[in-house]
């Protein structure tokens, strides 16, 4: 299983992120937003490239600030001083000619709250004769972000503000480390003997996120006879959507006690009972993810299972245990 795969990427990991949060000033008022993303966290981990789409389609800095207008399922982008002003079209073609651009990156970390760039809650004005009529609705996304998501939507992507969150940190950096691995594998040769390996490796990772999505994508790979190329990308689609909810103490425990069985002929029963009791009161609350984690690495040192070792849930972003210090 393991050996038609190639290893998965060493950190670190090439992703986009908006401009302004490596502290360019490229803001619309000259700034920067450097403070927005958790640079200490999350240092080593990745090689940023940074990207501006309204310096990139010539608005400069400082410049008059954009706003979305309009209706949210498709607003414009248009001046607030300045309503004659309307960048829609520019930003969401340069998001789709960015998106070609993107082969080399394994995610892409946006601005919140920007009319070009922001991924979730971003401010939708109604408008009408060139003026604001009421309160925002907040269901809106970035013209620039919106176009490069749609153009990639296995992508891993997140919002700066969100990342100061522990659980989205960790999810995100799981994401692109499944991502990045894909990838690879991808540029060596997609086959169904190197699907069903990768599979195999990070099954019991999907499983503690998402549940359904792994069933689902079992019974996608049951049958790789025909069409194998789009039931690939389906696969890429259902883990990438999988990966994206959070694991919860429930998904985390239940594929624990699943890893835990492959150990249950190696171990005496008060050893078997003691890890069973780590797993219930980390379920509980009462430890971190932590806790179970390292006695299974431990009885697993002592009694190697080459496919549980192989497990992507056992070690999500290597180098980054620390991530899952909050989980």
């Amino acid at each position: 299983m393991a050996d038609d795969l190639p290893e998965r990427p060493e950190p670190p990991l090439s992703i986009a992120i908006s401009e302004c949060l490596l502290g360019s000033e490229v803001r619309y008022d000259g700034s920067g937003a450097r403070s927005s993303f958790p640079h200490e966290s999350l240092q080593g981990l990745f090689e940023y490239r940074g990207i501006c789409p309204e310096m990139a389609i010539g608005m400069g800095a400082p410049r008059d600030p954009i706003r979305l207008v309009g209706d949210v399922r498709a607003p414009a982008a248009v001046g607030v001083r300045d309503t004659g002003i309307n960048v829609t079209a520019a930003l969401a073609d340069f998001g789709r000619r960015q998106a070609s651009a993107l082969s080399d990156v394994t995610g892409y970390v946006f601005m919140k709250n920007s009319p070009s760039c922001g991924l979730f809650r971003v401010k939708v004005y109604p408008h009408e004769d060139g003026h604001v009529t009421g309160a925002p609705d907040l269901r809106g996304r970035g013209i620039y972000a919106a176009a490069v998501v749609e153009a990639l939507p296995a992508l891993p992507v997140e919002e700066s503000g969100r990342l100061h969150d522990p659980v989205l940190r960790e999810n995100f950096a799981c994401r692109v480390y499944a991502y990045a691995h894909w990838k690879r594998m991808a540029s060596v040769g997609l086959t169904p003997a190197r699907l069903i390996a990768f599979h195999s490796r990070y099954k019991y990772l999907l499983m503690a996120h998402s549940v359904p999505h792994y069933q689902e994508a079992g019974r996608l790979l049951s049958n790789l006879k025909s069409a194998f190329e789009k039931r690939a990308d389906e696969y890429l689609g259902l883990l990438m959507a999988g990966l994206s909810r959070p694991a919860g103490r429930s998904g985390h425990a239940n594929v624990l006690s699943h890893l835990q069985g492959y150990l249950k002929t190696r171990l005496d029963g008060p050893t078997r009972q003691e890890l069973a009791q780590l797993i219930d009161a980390y379920r509980r609350g009462e430890l971190p993810l932590m806790a179970p984690i390292t006695l299974l690495k431990h009885h697993l040192r002592r009694h190697p299972d080459e496919y549980v070792l192989h497990q992507a849930y056992l070690d999500p972003h290597p180098g980054y245990p620390g991530l899952r210090r909050a989980l």
